[in-house]
């Protein structure tokens, strides 16, 4: 969107001696700033002259690393890339023009395939959907306690992540936020989490371990699907609902804990667990045969044997 504004008169002037065509003069009309940043000149003849991007040193000064900062409507910021865009480490500031910095805005980093490490404020408390979208080579992240929700994609494919801890001030993971994350060997979920998202942890084929603490309720579509070196998972007794294909193609899963307060097990929810042995399920055979479980929940899984408390 345009951006309208006062031009120093002074470059004005300069600039208004340079377009000069067969004696008539052609006079600037206007001034805008586009979308990248650029200085943008509207002329008497219905044309525009790009004069590229001017550096404002009071900004400069105070963001160094040339990252671009959005008013939001409580008058804090929201952050993304800017001019960053090649940066191997970025460290987001607590505070800009003298305003908290309190969300990482949508697609902010998106595809900074070069970004290895990135700091995030105890101001921020959002990072939003496709924050970090496609950062294939983000080794490094530390997600503060004032953060309360992680959006859709936020971390897709970040392959570089090996461990990741979400703090307790999370309520909700958003569906595909560490999908394809193919690194990632460990995770602990923090007990403020209520809900799992869908696809949230799917194609993490490096994941071994999980930690799904007493607050979650549900487990969405896909959460777990194809993570293949996944060994065993307890599941609280807080959950109601295993979602569609959850742990489909886990095929490392060897056995897993189901609690009697789950009443809902999807379709497919373990598809394709071959190295599946034991269930165990903490309550009795009757209660057992009274959830619901969806078309092929248990197809081509191991010889298992569910164990009864």
């Amino acid at each position: 969107m345009k951006r309208r504004l006062l031009v120093i008169i002074g470059l004005i002037l300069l600039v208004s001696l340079l377009f000069v065509s067969c004696g008539e003069t052609v006079e600037i009309v206007g001034a805008y700033i586009n979308e990248n940043g650029e200085l943008i000149l509207e002329m008497s003849d219905k044309t525009e002259k790009n004069l590229g991007v001017l550096e404002d040193r009071s900004s400069a000064d105070e963001n160094p690393q040339g990252l671009n900062f959005c008013p939001l409507s409580d008058g804090n910021y929201a952050v993304s890339v800017g001019n960053a865009k090649y940066l191997e480490e970025i460290v987001i500031p607590a505070t800009y023009n003298g305003k908290p910095v309190t969300s990482i805005g949508e697609s902010a980093f998106n595809n900074c395939t070069g970004l290895t490490s990135v700091t995030i404020p105890n101001s921020v408390t959002s990072i939003g959907n496709y924050a970090f979208y496609n950062c294939s080579g983000l080794t490094s992240v530390t997600i503060p306690n004032s953060v309360t929700s992680i959006g859709k994609y936020a971390f897709y494919n970040c392959s570089g992540l090996t461990s990741v801890t979400i703090p307790d001030s999370v309520t909700s993971i958003g569906n595909y936020a560490f999908m394809d994350c193919s690194g990632l060997t460990s995770v602990t979920i923090p007990n403020s989490v209520t809900s799992i998202g869908n696809y949230a942890f799917s194609g993490c084929t490096g994941l071994t371990s999980v930690t799904i603490p007493d607050s979650v309720t549900n487990i969405g579509d896909y959460a777990f699907y194809y993570c293949s070196e996944l060994t065993s998972v307890t599941i609280p007794n807080s959950v109601t609902s295993i979602g569609y294909s959850a742990f489909r193609g886990c095929s490392g899963l060897t056995s897993v804990t189901i609690p009697n307060s789950v009443t809902n097990i999807g379709d497919y929810a373990f598809w394709c667990c071959s190295g599946l042995t034991t269930i165990r399920f903490e309550g009795t055979e009757a209660q057992w045969d009274e959830i619901s479980k969806g078309v092929g929940w248990n197809f081509n899984t191991g010889n298992y044997t569910v164990i009864f408390n």
